[in-house]
């Protein structure tokens, strides 16, 4: 696996080494002993799955405080920009924002340290994703950004009037009004 971490410390993409064959690929999509020699320890607790259409844009979520949670995702099917925001107040880079394209063809995985809100826009037709968490859910610690918050400037790259959210995402605060970790 090749780990290339991005303009903001801690965060990575993760491209696996991919074995192709008349029979189709073969690619190791997790090694303990790579990730920590790499990124470090992470006690990862729990997989998760979606399944979205075009246009879906979940996110920008996190949770706060002793549920904050990392996360390793990476698209089994389709293909989504995927998005991690710093919303560390200490940190040099709060309010940065790191975007790659994760699909079914460049395998590339992401992970988003604790701290980061994350988000992904669906550019197929359908997208299967799936993440990696190192906390469990607890919806008493939900917090999030909103999506098209000017100060972030993130470069969707589809009209705001194909986005479809839910209506929680509609009512996240801007980065300036959102709870954040310090």
């Amino acid at each position: 696996m090749n780990f290339i971490e991005t303009e903001i410390k801690g965060v990575f993409i993760i491209e696996p080494k991919v074995f192709n064959d008349a029979r189709g690929y073969f690619f190791e999509a997790w090694k303990q002993s790579e990730f920590e020699a790499n990124i470090g320890h992470v006690d990862f607790i729990q997989d998760n799955e979606s399944k979205s259409s075009y246009g879906v844009l979940r996110g920008l979520h996190y949770q706060k405080g002793e549920f904050a949670q990392a996360k390793l995702v990476r698209v089994i099917k389709g293909r989504v920009l995927d998005v991690a925001v710093d919303v560390r107040k200490s940190s040099p880079t709060f309010g940065k924002h790191v975007m790659v394209e994760l699909s079914e063809d460049n395998k590339r995985q992401f992970f988003i340290p604790r701290g980061f809100a994350h988000g992904f826009l669906v550019l197929s037709e359908e997208a299967i994703f799936t993440y990696k968490v190192d906390n469990v859910y607890a919806p008493q610690a939900e917090a999030g950004v909103c999506w098209n918050d000017p100060v972030l400037d993130i470069k969707w790259p589809i009209d705001p009037k194909e986005v479809l959210t839910s209506e929680k995402d509609l009512q996240q605060p801007l980065l300036k009004d959102a709870v954040v970790f310090d």
